[in-house]
C-alpha cells in the first residue's frame, strides 16, 4: 500500500475532508456534480500536476492538500514514518509544494511522489484511438524503452550525418567566395597579430605620453629666452659683465660683482642645456604616441570586424583557420560523409529491426492479455489483437501500430478508431489500462469514471477486474455503478449539501447498512424501496462469493 492518508482544504466544493485509506479496492460514490473527481483533482496536486488559482474554494485564501505515503526505499528520514507531501494553491496565483514540511520545487515533487500514483481518466479512451498512443501503450507494455532509445539515437546520428553530408553541396563559386572570404581574415588578423591585452596596454602608455608634445614646446621657449640670439638671457648677461669687469678696474670695491654676473650667465647655459637634453628626450616620445595611435587604430579595425576582445579576434581567425582547412578538404569530407551515411541507416535499421521482433512478441502477449480480460468484462467471444505495418523509419521505429478488436464471432477485426460504440471501448481501454497496471510497480492506481459508456449489464465483471487488480494495488475508482461498488473493500461516499448559504461537499466511509443504502440509490435512484435494498443486498452478498472463490494471479 502506498497512499495512507488524504486531507483536502479549500479546494473548489470541498471545505476540509481528511481520509484514511487502506489497500485493496476503494470506490467513490455519489451524486452527479457532487465532487467525486475533485479527490482526483487533488491527488494529481499532490503529485506534482498543474496548479490553478481557479481551484481555490471561494473566498478561501488557498487550497491545500496533503497526502501521507509509506515512504518509498531510499528517501531520507524514518523508513518508519509516512512520507508527508503538502500542495498549496493561494487564491492570488503562489504555489508552494513540500516534501516532511521542507519547501521543495514542484518538479521535484512530481519527480519524487508521482511515481507512486497512476491516474487513468476517461481522456484516455480517445487518446487510445491514436495510433502514436497505441504504439506508446505496446511498448510500455513490452518494455521497450531502452530499444526505443536505441533507435532514437541511431535515427538521430543518421539525421545528423545526412544533414551535414547536405552542408557539403557547395557549388564552386560559392566554395571559391567562402575560401577567400576565410583566407582573407586569417591572413589580415596574422598581418595585424594582435596580443591579448594589447589595446588596453596601449591605452595606458597613450595617457601617460598625452603632455610629452605641449613639454617640448615649452622647454624649447624657455631655452630660446635663456640663450636665444641677440633676444637671450645669456647675451644680455655676456654684455654685463664686460661692463662689470671695466667698472672694476676703476672701482676695485666692485670686482665682486663681475664674479657673481659670471656665475649667473654659466647658470642660465645650465638651465639651457638641461632643457635641451630633456626637449631631445621628448621628441621620442612623441613619436610614440604617434606610433601608438597608429597601432590602436589597426587593433580597432579588427574589433569592428571580428570581435570585441583581441581574444575574440584571435577566436575567429582561428576559425576561419579551421574553416580553410575545411573547405580546402571538403571532397575528402564529402566521400568520408556518404560512406558513413550507409553505416548509420544500417545501424538505425538494424536497431528498428529489434525493436520491431520486440513489438511483435509483445503484440502476441498483449493481445492474449486483453482478450482474456475482455471475455471477463462481456465480451464472451472477442479478440483482441495488434498489427505491424512496415512504416517509414524515425526516431520511433518503422512500424505502425493499429489495435484491433473483433467483437463477436464472424466478424472481421477492425480497428479500434472505427468501433462506434463508446461501452466498447471504454471497456477495451480499462482492459489495455488493466492489462498495464498488473505489469506496472506503480502502488496507486486511480480510475475516474473509466465506466462512463458501460452499461450496468458489464458492470459486474469490470468491479471483479478491478477487485482482482486490487489484490496487487491499491485501487481507487470514482463510479457511478452499483455493481462495480459492489465489489469495494472500502467505499466512500461523498454528499454535496448546503451550509450557510454555501455548497459543501463532505466524504464519509460507507459500512453496513449505510453502504447498502447507498448501492440501492445507485440502483434505483433517489428512492429507496425494500425492492431496491434486497437488490443492493444480493450484489453484495454476490460479489463476496465471487471474492471468496478468486485465485489471485499475476494479471487481472
Amino acid at each position: 500500500m502506498a497512499l495512507l492518508e488524504l486531507s483536502v482544504t479549500g479546494l473548489a466544493l470541498i471545505e476540509r475532508a481528511r481520509l484514511e485509506l487502506g489497500p485493496g479496492l476503494t470506490v467513490i460514490t455519489g451524486e452527479t456534480g457532487a465532487g467525486k473527481s475533485l479527490l482526483i483533482d487533488a491527488l494529481a496536486l499532490v503529485t506534482g500536476g498543474r496548479a490553478d488559482a481557479s481551484m481555490v474554494r471561494a473566498n478561501a485564501p488557498a487550497a491545500r492538500v496533503e497526502a501521507l505515503f509509506d515512504r518509498p526505499e531510499g528517501v531520507e528520514g524514518d523508513p518508519d514514518e509516512p512520507l508527508i507531501c503538502v500542495r498549496e494553491v493561494a487564491a492570488a496565483g503562489r504555489n508552494v509544494a513540500r516534501l516532511d514540511d521542507q519547501a521543495v520545487p514542484v518538479a521535484r515533487l512530481a519527480a519524487l511522489v508521482g511515481p507512486l500514483v497512476a491516474i487513468h481518466g476517461q481522456h484516455d479512451q480517445q487518446g487510445l484511438l491514436s495510433a502514436s498512443r497505441q504504439r506508446d501503450l505496446l511498448d510500455a507494455y513490452g518494455g521497450h524503452g531502452p530499444s526505443r532509445a536505441a533507435v532514437a539515437n541511431a535515427v538521430s546520428a543518421w539525421r545528423d550525418n545526412r544533414s551535414a553530408l547536405a552542408d557539403l553541396e557547395v557549388p564552386p563559386e560559392e566554395l571559391d567566395r567562402r575560401l577567400a572570404l576565410a583566407r582573407h581574415v586569417v591572413d589580415e588578423v596574422a598581418a595585424i597579430a594582435p596580443r591579448p591585452g594589447e589595446i588596453a596596454d596601449l591605452r595606458t602608455r597613450q595617457a601617460l605620453l598625452a603632455g610629452a608634445e605641449r613639454s617640448m614646446r615649452l622647454s624649447e621657449s624657455i631655452r630660446l629666452r635663456l640663450v636665444g640670439e641677440g633676444t637671450g638671457v645669456r647675451d644680455q648677461l655676456a654684455r654685463a659683465l664686460h661692463e662689470a669687469r671695466d667698472l672694476a678696474r676703476m672701482d676695485p670695491r666692485l670686482e665682486s660683482l663681475a664674479g657673481r654676473l659670471e656665475g649667473l650667465e654659466a647658470e642660465a647655459l645650465d638651465i639651457a642645456d638641461e632643457l635641451r637634453r630633456s626637449a631631445d628626450g621628448l621628441e621620442g616620445d612623441v613619436g610614440s604616441v604617434a606610433r601608438i595611435e597608429a597601432r590602436l587604430g589597426e587593433l580597432f579595425g579588427l574589433q569592428r570586424k571580428y570581435g570585441e576582445t583581441e581574444d575574440d579576434i584571435l577566436r575567429h581567425a582561428a576559425a576561419m583557420a579551421d574553416e580553410v582547412a575545411r573547405l580546402e578538404g571538403l571532397d575528402t569530407e564529402r566521400a568520408e560523409r556518404a560512406a558513413a551515411d550507409e553505416r548509420f541507416r544500417a545501424a538505425a535499421e538494424a536497431a528498428a529491426d529489434e525493436l520491431h521482433v520486440a513489438r511483435l512478441r509483445a503484440a502476441t502477449a498483449i493481445g492474449t492479455a486483453i482478450t482474456t480480460i475482455l471475455r471477463d468484462l462481456g465480451f464472451p467471444d472477442a479478440s483482441f489483437g495488434v498489427d505491424l505495418v512496415a512504416t517509414a523509419l524515425d526516431a520511433s521505429g518503422g512500424d505502425e501500430v493499429t489495435f484491433l478488436l473483433a467483437p463477436n464471432p464472424g466478424e472481421p477485426a477492425r480497428p479500434l478508431a472505427r468501433i462506434a460504440s463508446g461501452g466498447e471501448l471504454s471497456r477495451v481501454s480499462l482492459a489495455i489500462e488493466q492489462v498495464l497496471a498488473a505489469a506496472d510497480v506503480t502502488p496507486t492506481l486511480i480510475f475516474d469514471e473509466v465506466d462512463a459508456g458501460i452499461g450496468s449489464r458489464s458492470a459486474d465483471p469490470i468491479g471483479r477486474s478491478l477487485w482482482r487488480l486490487a489484490r496487487h494495488h491499491q485501487v481507487l475508482v470514482v463510479t457511478h455503478l452499483a455493481q462495480i461498488a459492489a465489489h469495494a473493500d472500502a467505499h466512500l461516499h461523498i454528499i454535496k449539501a448546503a451550509r450557510d448559504g454555501r455548497t459543501v461537499t463532505t466524504i464519509a466511509p460507507l459500512a453496513g447498512d449505510d453502504r447498502v443504502r447507498e448501492i440501492a440509490a445507485m440502483l434505483g435512484g433517489a428512492s429507496v424501496s425494500v425492492t431496491t435494498l434486497r437488490a443492493a443486498a444480493e450484489l453484495l452478498a454476490d460479489a463476496a462469493t465471487s471474492h471468496a472463490t478468486a485465485v489471485p494471479s499475476g494479471r487481472p
